[in-house]
């Protein structure tokens, strides 16, 4: 397959099709609204690390410039989205000329709605409550934390001593347990971990509800001890590897997807081992555990800040976001909630720059009152 690039999608649009973006792009509210497609596809596939988005404008506009067109037809997505990344069933052109139609009537929601950010609430073992924050550092003899993720000591004790970590909605945080193992928790989510572990014992952990994905010290730097994850449903037991947890209280099923390495995934009355680029699927109902293979990127995306839907129904969609930007979406029209999307967006997105291709690509309506919005 031939390498999506700048030139390459320069060099298939037809004659047509560039005079009708060059004419739309003369205007500086669309160069802004182009050069916002840039950013947005940057900041995906370098996980945004500080892209340089003017030296990438200029090199596409030089590009369009020179160009003299060619005779080939192109999708509507790619023939204006070439640096776009919002793989959603629209294009770039119907999103400028519908953006100047409709400039008057947006529907006022969510530029008030920005992203999640780090931040947690440790309950240490006394039962008292530290609220953690970026750019709020906390410190004790037996923990450190930055505002971003916390680090245990690695000393152990006698006594087990446990500690309670909750993500609310619009959050999401990290921590370094005294095992060395690494846990990433998504919005909405609590993780029950003792302060140390005790030496030949397996290390244990439960995560209450919600998201997180592990990186676990592996068996052989502990003596061989296994370490287990109690969640909803199920239980988790590995000697060493990368996996995640998606175990939402109101999510039917719990799934666990192997990044690397092997585990083995149980409930009252089955077991399954999984391979790398496989997933359990458990149900309420304990039933056999099903195993699938699937894109492990998408079910990972979170962790470095991007959502991935790839083929997921709007009302699945509507619960990602309602836990990262903490508003409670109701879909009023129940036709909705079965259409599926495809689509990769950056997490640091506010909420409506996220709805808006939604919103075009199917015509949707919503209304926002307060922190509750309705689609219809």
């Amino acid at each position: 397959m031939k390498k999506l690039t700048i030139k390459y999608i320069i060099n298939t649009i037809s004659s047509k099709e560039l005079v009708e973006l060059k004419e739309m792009l003369k205007e500086k509210k669309n160069q802004q609204v182009f050069k916002d497609y840039i950013k947005d596809y940057y900041a995906v596939h370098t996980v945004l690390n500080k892209p340089d988005i003017d030296k990438a404008y200029d090199k596409l506009w030089d590009a369009i410039e020179k160009q003299k067109p060619r005779q080939q037809p192109l999708s509507m997505w790619f023939k204006y989205a070439a640096t776009a990344v919002i793989v959603l069933t629209f294009s770039l052109s119907y999103y400028l000329i519908n953006n100047q139609e409709q400039n008057g009537i947006k529907n006022t929601v969510a530029e008030a709605v920005i992203p999640g950010t780090n931040k947690a609430i440790l309950t240490l073992d006394d039962g008292s409550d530290i609220m953690l924050e970026k750019g709020k550092p906390y410190k004790t003899a037996k923990l450190t934390s930055n505002g971003v993720q916390i680090k245990y000591d690695k000393k152990g004790e006698n006594q087990v001593l446990y500690n309670h970590l909750t993500v609310p909605r619009g959050g999401r945080f990290e921590v370094e347990l005294a095992d060395g193992t690494r846990v990433w928790l998504n919005s909405d989510s609590k993780l029950k971990y003792p302060v140390s572990f005790k030496e030949g014992i397996t290390r244990e952990v439960e995560l209450i509800y919600g998201e997180a994905f592990f990186d676990v010290s592996s068996s052989k730097n502990h003596k061989g001890t296994r370490f287990k994850v109690r969640s909803r449903l199920q239980e988790v037991e590995v000697l060493g590897t990368e996996f995640n947890i998606k175990a939402y209280g109101d999510d039917v099923n719990v799934y666990t997807t192997l990044v690397e390495g092997k585990v083995s995934v149980k409930n009252e009355f089955f077991k399954e081992k999984l391979n790398p680029g496989f997933q359990s699927v458990i149900g309420s109902s304990g039933g056999a555990i099903e195993v699938k293979t699937v894109k492990v990127y998408n079910e990972i995306a979170w962790r470095e800040g991007i959502f991935s839907f790839r083929d997921k129904p709007l009302k699945e969609i509507m619960k990602s976001l309602s836990r990262w930007y903490d508003v409670d979406i109701i879909i009023k029209n129940k036709k909705l909630e079965d259409i599926r999307f495809n689509g990769v967006l950056s997490k640091s997105m506010n909420l409506e720059e996220v709805l808006e291709p939604i919103k075009r690509s199917i015509n949707l309506n919503y209304k926002v009152y307060g922190k509750r919005i309705v689609l219809e």
